[in-house]
C-alpha cells in the first residue's frame, strides 16, 4: 500500500485554510443569503415558506413589540463604544474604524433603498410595497459584522453578541408582521457583503488620508473627557486624537 506524501497532505491542508481566509470565501455566505431572497420572490415553494411563517407568527404573537426599532442600532453603538473606550484590536484606530463603518453603511443604505424602490413587495401587514429587503435587519447585521471583523482577535464572543442582537432584530421584524423571511435573509446578506466591500475599499481610503508609509508604522488614537466643576462655574473638556 502506498502511503501519502506528508508534505503533499500539509500543502493541501494549507490551501484549504488559505481558501477559507481568502476574499472570495468571505462573500460565500452573503451571496447565498441574497440568492435565497431573490429566488424567493418568484419561487412558489419559498413563497409558501414565507406565508407559513407569517401565519404561525400571527397565531403565537398577535401583538407587536417595537424594541426592534431601537436594538437595530445596538451593534453599531457597541462598535463605536468599544473604539472610544480604547479596546485595542491592533488593526485600526478610531478614525479608521469610523471611515470603514461609514463606507459599509453607505453601501448598505444605497443597496437596500434602491431595491426597495425597484422591487415592489407587499409587507405582511399590507401597509406598503417596500418590504424587500429588511432595512432594520440590514442595519443590525452591518453593525454585527463590523464587530466581528474588528474584534474577532480580541474575543469571538463580541461578534457572537452582535450577531445575536442582529438575529433578534430580524426575528422581531417578522413577529411584528413587517417583513417576510426572505426580506430578513436578504437584508442580512446585503449587510455582510457591504462590510466586506468596505474592507476591500479601505486600502484606497488609507492611502488618500495617510499617504504611503512604512508597513510597520503604527497610528494611535485616544479620547479624553475631563469634567471641571468650581464654586461659580462648571464645564468639561473633550479631546480626541486620531
Amino acid at each position: 500500500m502506498r502511503l501519502a506524501d506528508p508534505d503533499a497532505v500539509c500543502d493541501t491542508a494549507a490551501k484549504r485554510c488559505d481558501f477559507w481566509h481568502s476574499t472570495g470565501a468571505r462573500f460565500i455566505i452573503p451571496a447565498a443569503l441574497i440568492t435565497y431572497g431573490v429566488v424567493a420572490q418568484g419561487n412558489p415553494l419559498l413563497q409558501q415558506v414565507n406565508h407559513n411563517i407569517d401565519n404561525y407568527v400571527r397565531e403565537v404573537f398577535p401583538g407587536k413589540a417595537c424594541f426592534d426599532d431601537y436594538i437595530q442600532y445596538a451593534p453599531l453603538a457597541a462598535y463605536m463604544g468599544l473604539s472610544i473606550a480604547g479596546v485595542d484590536n491592533r488593526q485600526h484606530n478610531l478614525l479608521d474604524r469610523t471611515i470603514i463603518a461609514a463606507t459599509a453603511y453607505l453601501i448598505m443604505g444605497i443597496t437596500v433603498n434602491t431595491i426597495k424602490a425597484t422591487v415592489p413587495v407587499l409587507r405582511p401587514d399590507g401597509s406598503a410595497w417596500n418590504s424587500f429587503p429588511s432595512g432594520h435587519t440590514a442595519m443590525a447585521f452591518t453593525g454585527a459584522h463590523l464587530l466581528f471583523r474588528e474584534y474577532k482577535d480580541v474575543s469571538p464572543w463580541i461578534g457572537v453578541a452582535g450577531y445575536a442582537v442582529a438575529t433578534t432584530t430580524g426575528v422581531m421584524r417578522m413577529f411584528n408582521k413587517r417583513h417576510w423571511l426572505s426580506d430578513v435573509v436578504t437584508g442580512a446578506g446585503i449587510a455582510i457583503a457591504s462590510v466586506e466591500l468596505s474592507y476591500l475599499l479601505w486600502p484606497v481610503f488609507d492611502r488618500w488620508i495617510y499617504g504611503y508609509r512604512k508597513p510597520d508604522s503604527k497610528r494611535t488614537s485616544a479620547v479624553s473627557f475631563t469634567p471641571a466643576v468650581g464654586v461659580d462655574y462648571y464645564g468639561a473638556g473633550f479631546v480626541c486624537v486620531f
